[in-house]
């Protein structure tokens, strides 16, 4: 089932915010500073492309253990990319899903914006894994 959504989804329009988020994430790049939030543009563009299925984690909450995005400084990198690319995308992501809200058929794909909305506000720490282990990890 979550490869019919997937197709469904990049075909109308998941593309549009996974090249949204590539963009940022080559932007991101060119700036030297900018290296790991570009890292994390290409890990949820890749997401973004692809949605169904699969599911945005915080890396402590799956793993177990603290690394450096998921402690202060990810808070710190969290802050500055929201005021960076975090609020451009969410706005992408918050339209993209008042567009899909229109219609019943795109309920599901508007549902699916809002996380990734969300997702988008404070990339920094988080991981995208299979839905499956997902739930292993909490």
């Amino acid at each position: 089932m979550s490869a019919i959504g997937n197709f469904f989804w990049f075909v109308l329009g998941g593309v549009l915010m996974g090249l949204g988020w590539w963009l940022a994430g080559l932007l991101c790049a060119i700036t030297i500073i900018g290296l790991p939030w570009a890292r994390a543009c290409f890990v949820i563009g890749q997401f973004a492309f692809f949605p169904f299925g699969k599911e945005a984690v915080d890396r402590a909450m799956l793993t177990g253990v603290d690394d450096i995005g998921t402690g202060a400084w990810g808070t710190i990198g969290n802050v500055i990319w929201f005021i960076f690319a975090g609020i451009w995308l969410a706005v992408g992501h918050i339209t993209s899903a008042l567009c899909c809200f229109v219609t019943i058929i795109g309920i599901p794909f508007g549902v699916q914006h809002l996380k990734l909305a969300a997702l988008t506000l404070a990339p920094v720490g988080k991981t995208i894994v299979a839905k499956n282990a997902a739930r292993v990890g909490n």
